[in-house]
């Protein structure tokens, strides 16, 4: 078993090790992954010495406006993976289309990310990340990256905060690794990360109360009736993490406004769930699991509620009432 303390790389080649047909395409792409968010890291401990905060005033294809770290960290993910050589296309919240890269030709990869989830809160200093999605080239082309959740065959994040941590799974758990800055490494801190079987935290966006249907009204003032305790900081992977660790639900339901909801399925919904459950956690979309829906398109929106098993199904009793 792998023990604290354990460098990132090292417990990569170790999982390979496990898989006697296994090329080291995977540890590589990991690699540069990780080499990119040692990057992103220590560009965020500079904002607000450096002139990274703020927005460049442009809009994206989500009709957000773009922060100068959403370009940066959007950049330094496309060079770093580019140059590895292991994905074959590359998919960013911040870009229309997918990007080929002249190296991945022969690569064995997909990858879909949101360079830097939260960029609303960069200004105010409050924990942001990146998310990723991994999937295996199949067809040779744009479909590759329009994959099932559930066919993902590694999912992360990285969480930007009080300390860098890394937290992913390739199918077989999932664990947590902190940076140290000292010496540049991710060291294994958090191992074989399990979720509580029910906790007592809900995180959702309650300004949206009155957008929402009533069953999903019912099943909160459930909640405040037993004394739960509301969370919500507004970037996808601070309340994950948190989630992660010590149990509860949290909720990105589509209302009057948002149909669809407002998450994105491929690098914000399926990676997500892809952890939440390798956690023994449960992920759905209120009607289905959402690591089985077939993505349509590269921005595909979904509405998801995920973490604790025992809190999702008690969710949907109310949902199916």
């Amino acid at each position: 078993m792998a023990q604290i303390g354990m460098d990132l790389n090292r417990f990569i080649l170790e999982e390979e090790r496990s898989h006697p047909k296994a090329t080291g395409s995977l540890s590589l792409a990991l690699t540069a992954l990780t080499s990119a968010a040692r990057i992103i890291s220590s560009h965020v401990r500079m904002a607000g010495l450096a002139d990274i905060l703020g927005s460049t005033k442009n809009i994206n294809i989500q009709g957000e406006e773009v922060q100068k770290l959403d370009v940066l960290s959007n950049n330094i993910l496309i060079q770093h993976l580019s140059d590895s050589g292991q994905f074959f296309a590359l998919a960013s919240e911040e870009l229309d289309e997918p990007v080929f890269p002249e190296k991945g030709k022969n690569g064995k990869y997909t990858i879909a990310f949101d360079p830097l989830d939260g960029s609303s809160n960069i200004n105010v200093n409050v924990s942001i990340g990146t998310i990723f999605s991994i999937h295996k080239k199949v067809k040779g082309n744009i479909q590759d990256i329009l994959q099932e959740g559930r066919k993902q065959v590694a999912a992360g994040y990285i969480v930007y905060g009080s300390s860098t941590m890394l937290v992913y799974s390739t199918g077989n758990g999932v664990n947590g690794f902190t940076l140290d800055p000292s010496v540049g490494l991710f060291l294994l801190s958090h191992p074989r990360m399990e979720l509580p079987e029910r906790g007592k935290i809900y995180s959702i966006n309650e300004a949206n109360y009155s957008k929402w249907d009533k069953k999903l009204k019912s099943y909160v003032d459930s909640l405040k009736e037993k004394n739960s305790s509301a969370r919500y900081i507004g970037s996808m992977v601070a309340d994950i993490h948190r989630t992660l660790i010590k149990g509860g639900i949290f909720c990105y339901p589509a209302d009057l406004k948002n149909k669809n909801g407002k998450l994105r399925l491929l690098y914000e919904v399926a990676p997500m769930s892809f952890l939440i459950e390798q956690a023994g956690g449960k992920a759905t979309t209120g009607s289905k699991d959402t690591l089985s829906i077939k993505p349509e398109s590269i921005h595909q929106r979904a509405p998801v509620f995920l973490g604790s098993k025992s809190n999702v199904e008690e969710l949907l009793t109310f949902l199916k009432k």
